[in-house]
Parts: structure tokens; C-alpha cells; sequence
């Protein structure tokens, strides 16, 4: 399936610097002429934002939680295809997963279903000779992991540089790079993430290109490359969107710009393939739809930072308003419920859903294993998926006379709206995990 070079780059904990040595890693091999596959471990929407601009490719999710371990493998494939190095940044700290859930969808689990060497990257700013036992014990952990190398972050001087290396020579794993403290490289962060590329246009390529000329400094790229091309080869086939034999193509609006920046590449792939002209718009600055729209998906993102904004586009907000009342299939996950709610924060929306959302004290966040309450263009009732929530609202009332999910833990309850063709949610999913999303909502744009 694929015998791509690979590294996954994890760390004892969040905070250790993955995103900025993943990140700098792709874009300094990218400017050597590599085409550098960028992949993200979890469903964090962001980081890959950060990873499309170092290399010029779609970044990419590999989520076992939200798709199963057995996909990991074919999704990887399919995303690394054709390229000569792919870099996986990991989540949390390296055997950190699903609460409750062992390994599952954590780094380690994700670099031994890849077969792929694991670079550990160590803050080391508090610390000296205490950094061998530390990494020592990432290494010996699981025996199924292999840990071919540690790059030291945040190091304060040649001094301290020299005290780590020389307890880490009796560790037995190799120094592959010392990254000195840079302030330049720092992004800043919301809700436990990054502020989204899309945010930041030129000060996120500038955070980039610094990222990029600390690791080119700082690391044996060299020697890093030889690692990734030690990677076990992959067996099976590379994941493929079912494609549907169809005779026209309905267009499906999907909401983009600086407020709606969360969508996994897939399910573009997905609509694509089942019989979709996908069509990107940006609800900040476009006042009508796309031409010929006959349903629309407006996925994540920050729409509060934007709420005024939003609400002062009106032409679109009744166009949006109009699609929905004429029965037309309608997705929404987490910001575009909040933007189908009558208002947010006061501020007018598109007042598809009897809803009100405001912000909150209370940041909302982990995976959830759900079932759909109600029949609706994404799914028929019964149909099981798992999820990932990440937000700081709240909507009032949460859910509508029929629920979108039952969702079964941290506790039990409903939540969502199905109503017409509106399918509203703060749960995210991934479709690649169930194909029939993408084809049922493309078969009801047709038919509706």
C-alpha cells in the first residue's frame, strides 16, 4: 500500500513544541525539493492549517477514535500518495488517547499502525540530567514503539546544551536536533489550540518561515531523513471516496473564510466523488450563494470572533434562511449551528433554527460515541457514529422536537436538530468513517 518515508513526531506532554518542529520540519524539507505529506493525529482542525502552508498540500487528520484503527493505514495512503516524506505531528503526549480508552487514538497507537519511527521532542528548559530517565521511559514503555529519536526544545545555552547531551549518550537514543529558545516562532492559542491560518494570513507565514529556519538550524535533517526512510511498508489498499455513477452534478455550497475553518479534507472528496460540484464561499464577504446551490454545509470554526461581522452580511443570511425554509439538505456542525440560530451573542443570524447561542465560561470538549434520534439527510435513525465536541457556547434550547444524536457519555443525553432538510449539531464527525453520509446528502441535494 504505501512505502512512503514517515516520521511521527510526539512528546511527553502537550506544550513541548510538536506543532513547531512538525511544522518547520515539512516546510524545511519542502523548500529541499521533497513533496511532504502533512498529517495531524486526532481531530484537531487547526494544526493542519499551519502543516498545508509549510508544504503546499492538504494537511490531513488520522483519527482512530472518529474512524476506527483500521483506517488509519489506507487514510495515510491515500493522503501521502505520490510524495517522498510524509510528517505525522502527534496529540497530547505520546500515550495520551480516548479517555477510558487505553491506546486507543493516541501518538503511539497512530505510529504503530503506520509502522513508522516515533521523534520525541523534550521541553528541556527545566531541566538537565533528569532528561535521560525521562526519555528512557517514553522509549522503553511499549516495546512496539520505537522511538528513533529525540529532538531538545527551549535548550538555554551551549552549557545546558552540553549537560543533556551527555546524560542522554547513556539513554541510548539519539539527539537528532537542539532548538534554542525563539519567541519569533510562538502563534498565539484559543481554547487549547492555535488561532487558525486563516486568521492570521501573513503573520502565520511569517510564524512558518521561523519555524522552518529553527528546525533547518537546530536539526540533522540528514539524519532525521534516513530515520523516516527506516519506516516498515504498509500493506492493504490506500483509502478511495466510493464514487457514484451519476448523470449531473449537484452543487453543494460550503461555507470557508476566516470563520469557518474546520473541514476535513475528505469530505470534499467524499461529496466530490458521490455526484457534487463542491463549491467553497465565504459567509463574511459573499452576499448570495453559489449559483445553482441545492444544499449547503457549513462546518466549524470560530463564528463568535466574527459574530458582528456575520450578522451585517444580511443579504446572505436570508439567502441562507431561504435555502433551508424551501426544504433544501442542510449540514451544520458546531459554528454552523450557531450560525442557523436566531441570534448570537444578540446579534442577528440566519434564524433557521428557534435557537439562541452565547458564549460561555465552560469549554466543552472530547470524543462521543452517538446515535442518530431521527431520520435526516445525513443519516437514517439507528445509524451509530463517533464524534468529537470543541466549543466554548452554548445553545438554548440544545436540541429540537427531533434530535439530531443520543449521545451516551460523559452522560447521557439529546442533542441537535433535524428539521426539513437542516441537520444541526455540535458534534463533528468524520465521514470517511461512514461513506453514506457524503452519498445520502448528495442524493437528497438531487432530490429535493
Amino acid at each position: 500500500m504505501s512505502s512512503v518515508p514517515r516520521l511521527v513526531i510526539a512528546a511527553p506532554s502537550s506544550g513541548s513544541g510538536k506543532t513547531t518542529v512538525a511544522t518547520g520540519l515539512m516546510a524545511a524539507f519542502t523548500a529541499r525539493g521533497l513533496a511532504v505529506s502533512p498529517h495531524k493525529v486526532g481531530p484537531d482542525y487547526i494544526d493542519p492549517g499551519y502543516h498545508a502552508l509549510a508544504t503546499g498540500r492538504v494537511g490531513r487528520n488520522l483519527d482512530a477514535y472518529l474512524c476506527g484503527p483500521e483506517s488509519i493505514g489506507p487514510l495515510f495512503a491515500h493522503g501521502a500518495r505520490g510524495c517522498g516524506l510524509a510528517v505525522v505531528e502527534g496529540v497530547m503526549g505520546m500515550y495520551d488517547g480516548a479517555a477510558g480508552e487505553g491506546e486507543l487514538a493516541s501518538t503511539a497507537q497512530v505510529a504503530k499502525l503506520l509502522r513508522a519511527p516515533v521523534v520525541l521532542v523534550v521541553d528541556a528548559s527545566s531541566q538537565s540530567r533528569s532528561v535521560a530517565a525521562l526519555v528512557h521511559g517514553f522509549a522503553s514503555w511499549d516495546p512496539e514503539v520505537r522511538v528513533g529519536g529525540v529532538i531538545l526544545n527551549k535548550v538555554a545555552s551551549d552549557r545546558h546544551e552540553a549537560l543533556l547531551r551527555e546524560a542522554l549518550d547513556s539513554a541510548g537514543v539519539p539527539v537528532l536536533g537542539v532548538l534554542r529558545r525563539a519567541p519569533q516562532v510562538d502563534t498565539p492559542s484559543r481554547h487549547l489550540g492555535l488561532v487558525p491560518v486563516a486568521e492570521r494570513r501573513t503573520a502565520a507565514v511569517e510564524a512558518v518561515a521561523a519555524m522552518a529556519a529553527q528546525v533547518r538550524e537546530g536539526c540533522d535533517l540528514d539524519a532525521l531523513l534516513a530515520l523516516a526512510r527506516s519506516a516498515g511498508a504498509l500493506t492493504g489498499q490506500a483509502w478511495e471516496a466510493p464514487v457514484a455513477e451519476t448523470a449531473g452534478r449537484e452543487v453543494i455550497a460550503v461555507a470557508g473564510g476566516p470563520a469557518f475553518t474546520f473541514s476535513y479534507a475528505e469530505h470534499a472528496e467524499l461529496l466530490t466523488a458521490a455526484g457534487a460540484e463542491v463549491v467553497v464561499f465565504d459567509p463574511l464577504r459573499d452576499e448570495q450563494l453559489p449559483d445553482g446551490t441545492r444544499g449547503l454545509v457549513i462546518g466549524g470554526g470560530f463564528p463568535e470572533v466574527y459574530a458582528a461581522e456575520l450578522s451585517a452580511n444580511e443579504p446572505l443570511r436570508k439567502a441562507v434562511a431561504t435555502l433551508a425554509g424551501g426544504g433544501a439538505p442542510v449540514a451544520a456542525e458546531c459554528a454552523g449551528l450557531l450560525y442557523l440560530c436566531r441570534e448570537l451573542d444578540g446579534l442577528p443570524m440566519c434564524g433557521v433554527l428557534d435557537a439562541t447561542a452565547r458564549m460561555s465560561e465552560r469549554l466543552t470538549l472530547g470524543y462521543r460515541d452517538a446515535v442518530a434520534l431521527s431520520d435526516s439527510v445525513l443519516a437514517v435513525a439507528g445509524t451509530r457514529l463517533r464524534g468529537h465536541e470543541f466549543h466554548r457556547t452554548v445553545v438554548e434550547p440544545g436540541s429540537g422536537a427531533a434530535p439530531a444524536w443520543g449521545v451516551r457519555a460523559p452522560e447521557r443525553r439529546v442533542e441537535g436538530f433535524v428539521q426539513q432538510g437542516v441537520h444541526a449539531s455540535y458534534l463533528h464527525t468524520h465521514w470517511a468513517a461512514e461513506p453514506g453520509v457524503a452519498r445520502r446528502f448528495v442524493e437528497r441535494c438531487r432530490t429535493s
